[in-house]
């Protein structure tokens, strides 16, 4: 494989930023000024300012910044800043001057650990010309060094007066940052690094189009001049096959070059310092420096409220499912651990290897995970972070368009109005005291065995798995598992109920403190809800059904229910496998949000003060310039301001809102007791044409709306008319007017 004249792409990368930093007189400034100028300076400033070599200094077309440091006490503020906001340290010492040599592994690597100053470090032994000739090899005193400082990417001797070896400094300093070595190359084993392995076996399956397991020349072809805009001839690609296969025989079969050849071709061109060539192939296929994909292969499709959740897409489904049947390599109808390993092979790590997938999905008696657990786990790993299954899913091949393969839900709050759930993923919290039984809920909702032991949990747990309600209908129930311990930090954040389809409230059937406590986790989580906005539904499980109930457990569970305003508590014997339909409960519960959810003292005074508020008779006040815009419109003068009376309320009627403009207005208050009026259902509307009164908006205009108002059942009119009118036409009770410029020389009785 040749590499391309072109200049490779650095995503990102509009500039190196190079800190030359050792002991003085080391030669630092020296280096600097011989690589801008290609000279040697009779003298030099004890700091250079920054330096910039141009973008077309050396093959890559990246600039160069280059900061020079002094190593004096004063200026160690300015050299420990220099080196965080560096891309690559050039570590400098005098080749005549051995103890500058020492000071690299006494003081100045160990410095660097300190500062955490994580990038690559190229140690330049300047100059090179006043070098005793009896003195060590470079490779024979670097050796050592290098062991125990990994960082070091390479060393080099040069010269500034004679101008040996110096542009070729910096060039190694560029190329350790855009092309490093220790993200590919373990330099002690001399081998490919894994996640460099993977990176590279999944580019060799998008390359293989006929899935035959090797490169034909054709394909061999295709992916050259994807990533090096240039095809190869006839005898290069015969070239590469006989390198091959005279170091690696299994490298090259009848089909072309497979996976193991085309692995050992990129640890020959790294052997040989070709670090260019396998960077360029990684990132052609979307590689950042740390062999995972580049941010921008991932689209931001999931900019969601806090109450909508993430969810696979039929395609997505669909890809998963050939997905699964290619790896099942035994065709048992489920992926053994060694499938999933091969499954996961071309992604830098294996997801479900770690918190919070690991023994998340029911696995069978050998450790296999079957079709239904299989999606459960990819649903799982979308709620919680859909942008890791997105990268994940391209890992493993699929190459469809990202936004396809996924669907974001409608909010809960407009599932609540529609008072239904179209949601396939349901998320349940658990909450319970210890030792209620939520550990073993989730372990019976994956099928695990029950056990004595009781452990406690100490952190998060999830459980997912398809739960199958009648009619054939299948939902993805995800449970995750609060530690009582860990509900206070929860509910700190205000919107952490805002991904929770539903909660329910474990205790031990047993033990009356269990169901207190359990009782008062309920009334938090409600009370949260009822501040947040984010309300759920609840169930309240009675675990451990097989021992006896404590005294008054009845009583206590039908208290706290018709308190709250929720179902009664679930009986289940996890021990026994009692479940009582636990799992479709929880899942028809969380379909329909407006319901099961818990009212609390404080929230139901709440509730009946605001049906109190708009039941009464109120006056709302608005914006007056409307009013005064349409009445001067229509040339009206009136003695008082016209009003809307409907629904028990005093309603502008210039500006078709529920709010009167008289905000800022002077005007005088007055209550008028009215007479016994019957209004008429469907609500008690007055109308004022029965009394023979004539609407204010006699225009055309205003004639046909009146005429389209009439025609819904809770039609209001308008009209101009006194106070005094109201109080001899209308009543019930008190109403409360407000009138501007209004004339009440009228007496009232």
């Amino acid at each position: 494989m040749s590499v391309s004249t072109s200049p490779p792409s650095f995503v990102g990368r509009s500039g190196v930023r190079i800190v030359v930093v050792g002991d003085q007189g080391t030669g630092k400034s020296s280096l600097i000024i011989a690589v801008a100028t290609e000279s040697f300076p009779e003298s030099v400033p004890d700091v250079l300012p920054p330096t910039r070599l141009p973008a077309d200094y050396y093959p890559d077309r990246v600039p160069l910044t280059i900061i020079d440091t002094s190593s004096s006490p004063a200026s160690k503020a300015t050299l420990v800043a220099e080196c965080q906001a560096a891309d690559v340290i050039v570590l400098t010492y005098a080749c005549d001057r051995p103890a500058s040599l020492d000071r690299l592994s006494s003081y100045w690597l160990p410095e660097l650990r300190r500062l955490e100053v994580k990038v690559p470090v190229i140690v330049v032994g300047c100059k090179l010309d006043l070098r005793d000739e009896q003195q060590s090899s470079l490779d024979q005193v670097m050796s050592p060094i290098m062991q125990q400082f990994r960082e070091i990417e390479t060393c080099i001797e040069c010269s500034s007066l004679r101008q040996i070896q110096v542009p070729e400094v910096f060039y190694y300093a560029q190329k350790a940052v855009l092309h490093p070595t220790s993200p590919l190359f373990d330099q002690e084993t001399q081998s490919l690094k894994p996640r460099c392995v993977r990176a590279l076996k999944r580019i060799f399956i998008l390359c293989d189009h006929d899935r035959d397991g090797a490169l034909s020349d054709a394909e061999l072809n295709d992916f050259q001049v994807r990533c090096f805009n240039a095809p190869l001839q006839p005898s290069e690609i015969v070239g590469v096959q006989k390198v091959v296969q005279e170091k690696m025989p299994e490298g090259v079969n009848e089909h072309g070059l497979t996976l193991t050849g085309f692995l050992f071709l990129h640890a020959l061109f790294i052997e040989k310092g070709r670090l260019e060539t396998t960077w360029t192939v990684l990132r052609k296929f979307g590689y950042d420096n740390d062999l995972k994909l580049r941010d921008d292969l991932l689209p931001p499709v999931f900019k969601r409220a806090p109450d909508q959740s993430v969810e696979l897409a039929n395609e997505a489904i669909e890809f998963l499912k050939g997905i699964f049947l290619m790896f099942d390599s035994d065709n048992d109808g489920a992926l053994q651990p060694a499938d999933i390993d091969d499954l996961f092979s071309t992604a830098p790590d294996s997801p479900w290897s770690e918190y919070p997938y690991k023994d998340a999905a029911e696995r069978n008696v050998l450790g296999g995970l079957s079709f239904e657990g299989f999606l459960s786990q990819w649903a799982l790993m979308t709620l919680l972070d859909p942008v890791a299954s997105l990268a994940n899913l391209i890992y493993i091949g699929y190459t469809s368009d990202p936004a396809l393969a996924f669907h974001i839900t409608r909010r809960r709050r407009q599932d609540r109005k529609k008072q239904q759930s179209q949601r396939n993923v349901l998320q349940c919290f658990v909450f319970g005291p210890k030792n209620a039984g939520k550990s073993a809920l989730l372990g019976s909702l994956i099928g695990r065995t029950f056990s004595e032991k009781y452990t406690p949990t100490t952190s998060e747990r999830f459980a997912a798995n398809v739960v199958e309600l009648p009619g054939g209908i299948k939902k993805t129930l995800v449970m995750r598992e609060i530690p009582e311990d860990s509900v206070k930090k929860l509910l700190s954040n205000k919107e952490s109920l805002a991904a929770c389809d539903i909660a329910v409230f474990v205790h031990d059937s047993s033990d009356a403190s269990s169901f207190n406590k359990a009782t008062e986790l309920l009334i938090q989580i409600a009370t949260h809800g009822e501040n947040s906005g984010f309300e759920v539904p609840c169930l309240i499980i009675s675990s451990k059904d097989d021992l006896d109930s404590y005294p008054l457990a009845i009583q206590d569970s039908t208290r706290v229910s018709q308190d709250m305003g929720i179902e009664t508590p679930i009986p289940v014997s996890l021990k026994l496998r009692d479940l009582n339909n636990v799992f479709s409960r929880i899942v028809t519960a969380a379909q329909h949000p407006h319901l099961s959810i818990p009212e609390t003292e404080v929230g139901r005074h709440r509730k009946q003060y605001r049906r109190l508020v708009n039941r009464s008779l109120m006056f709302v006040s608005g914006r007056r310039h409307t009013c005064q815009r349409r009445m001067a419109h229509h040339g009206a003068k009136f003695s008082v301001e016209p009003w809307r009376i409907a629904h028990g309320m005093i309603w502008c009627c210039c500006c078709s809102r529920r709010t009167c403009c008289l905000q800022g207005l002077r005007f005088k208050e007055k209550f008028i007791k009215l007479n016994e009026f019957q209004f008429k259902q469907p609500y008690p509307v007055l109308d004022l044409p029965k009394f023979g009164l004539k609407c204010w908006d006699l225009e055309e205009q205003g004639r046909k709306r009146l005429q389209a108002k009439e025609k819904s059942p809770d039609a209001d009119f308008v009209a101009e008319r006194s106070p005094e009118w109201v109080w001899k036409e209308v009543g019930a009770s008190y109403l409360r007017l407000a009138a501007a410029r209004a004339d009440f020389s009228t007496p009232l009785p």
